[in-house]
């Protein structure tokens, strides 16, 4: 039976789907009109490199950790300035020095693999095990718009396992501590693992013959991925990855770094709370939000390669939180603000907060109220405005719905524009002691306005003149009257 429903065709989906939809939990699926269907086929068929193609995805892969251990090390060896040579001579010399420091601080040990290997598997038990909501997702084209439900109990997962750490903290099992003081062997743990996954997942999807969406190259499919919703039982691996080991490993450094203060000096240090508390705050809403996610983007079309699965598993908790790692090695009294900074800092970073969860919600509560699949959970904090009741809305011929109400009347991306505000506190936390903590507001600035170009060219093939009508309506790309 199909029924219309505002440009949307609605049909019960097989409860047992074949080839890539076994084991999906497939909900129904969800058509948007012929047009539609069109657009979304030809938009599939299109081979465009992003990155600068091959050449660039390799330099990415192979620069980045590079990139990794310079600024880690010139954080705990150099004083938090960036390192060089100070003459031509001894650039040779340098580049020894700087070797043997990750020889020395980053080299990978058996002690941190199994503890993060443990760590990763506890998760996976974790979001295996703990009962939570099933949400449905966006209808995915390559899946025949068939939409997928997703297990959400990453909150739950948080706080067992902060309670967990806090346990063996308490009895002196395994110190919290011991994150910061072994941070860089951590860190190349990690990236083995970002490595290891990103081969293992892309060699098995070739293997099943599941691949979606490929170039061709096996240097770019390699980066940008080859399948789309791997799972494990009832984790969906995407999910669960952005979700449970990225910001959970920032917390936790954070969370680290003050102990170490506490252990030292017998206080911690507003600078380092603020850490903790922004940390937190992201932690805290990606599990009391999780039933948003599978609207978004990155779950119903991103794929799962080298650049999300390094990124998560890597790249996010060990280049974010350079304040923390400079705060936990260095004198309180080279960071140490007036009251009236540290109101502002914080002011500044709730106030962030807040229109960045309320955005966020607000927009993917949208499509679940136009998809029928609306689920309010009292998970805390529920923020004001974070639902618009009868929101605004442009109907366009593709079948979709574009958000022009709250948040989103103002700005096309006022949740990037709110993100990018809190990276910045997070450098600004120490102040000018170090440039290297600001890496995190620089470089995140860099991928949202690689992301907004990118976005707003798709919007643009898919949706035509309705963007064109939706443009002109929301002027504002980021900052309202600004840009």
């Amino acid at each position: 039976m199909v029924v219309e429903n505002g440009g949307l065709k609605q049909r019960k989906a097989a409860t047992n789907g074949n080839g890539n939809t076994n084991n999906l939990q497939v909900s129904r699926v969800v058509l948007p009109t012929a047009e539609g269907r069109k657009r979304d086929e030809q938009l599939d068929k299109e081979v465009e490199y992003e990155f600068g193609g091959p050449w660039g995805v390799l330099a990415i892969m192979t620069g980045f950790p590079i990139l990794m251990y310079y600024l880690w090390a010139s954080i705990v060896y150099y004083d938090g300035k960036l390192a060089r040579p100070d003459s031509v001579e001894n650039i040779v010399p340098f580049l020894r020095e700087l070797w043997g420091h990750i020889r020395e601080g980053a080299s990978p040990t058996w002690y941190t693999f199994k503890v993060f290997t443990i760590y990763v598997a506890y998760q996976l038990f974790l979001g295996w095990v703990v009962p939570g909501i099933w949400q449905e997702g966006l209808p995915v084209p390559s899946l025949g718009y068939r939409t997928l439900m997703y297990k959400c109990n990453a909150l739950g997962c948080i706080y067992i396992t902060m309670a967990t750490a806090a346990v063996l903290h308490l009895t002196n099992t395994w110190r919290l501590t011991e994150l910061i003081d072994n941070y860089g062997h951590f860190m190349t743990v990690a990236m083995i693992f970002g490595w290891g996954v990103s081969l293992w997942i892309y060699v098995y999807t070739l293997a099943k013959g599941n691949q979606i969406r490929m170039s061709g190259n096996h240097i770019y499919d390699f980066f940008m991925g080859a399948c789309l919703n791997p799972r494990l039982g009832p984790v969906d691996l995407k999910m669960w990855l952005e979700v449970r080991i990225p910001w959970a490993i920032v917390f936790y450094t954070a969370v680290s770094g003050a102990c170490k203060q506490y252990e030292q000096y017998g206080y911690v240090t507003p600078n380092m709370a603020m850490m903790c508390l922004a940390t937190w705050l992201y932690l805290n809403a990606c599990g009391k939000g999780e039933e948003c996610i599978p609207q978004t983007w990155d779950m119903f079309h991103e794929k799962w390669g080298f650049l999300v699965i390094f990124w998560n598993f890597a790249g996010v908790p060990f280049s974010y939180a350079y304040s923390v790692v400079y705060m936990a090695t260095h004198d309180p009294e080279k960071y140490r603000f007036s009251t009236p900074t540290y109101i502002a800092l914080y002011t500044t970073l709730l106030c962030a907060y807040y229109v960045f969860d309320t955005s966020m919600s607000q927009k993917s509560r949208f499509k679940m109220q136009m998809q029928g699949v609306m689920t309010y959970r009292k998970a805390f904090p529920q923020l004001p405005w974070g639902t618009v009741k009868d929101p605004k809305y442009i109907q366009t011929a593709h079948g979709n719905r574009l958000l022009i109400d709250g948040w989103w009347a103002y700005s096309r991306k006022p949740n990037y524009v709110a993100d990018w505000i809190m990276s910045v506190m997070w450098g600004a936390s120490q102040g000018t002691c170090s440039i290297i903590p600001y890496f995190y507001c620089v470089f995140f600035i860099t991928v949202l306005i690689h992301r907004c170009g990118r976005d707003f060219e798709r919007c643009a093939k898919k949706y035509g003149k309705d963007w064109d009508r939706y443009c002109e309506i929301v002027r504002w790309k980021f900052i309202p009257g600004i840009y």
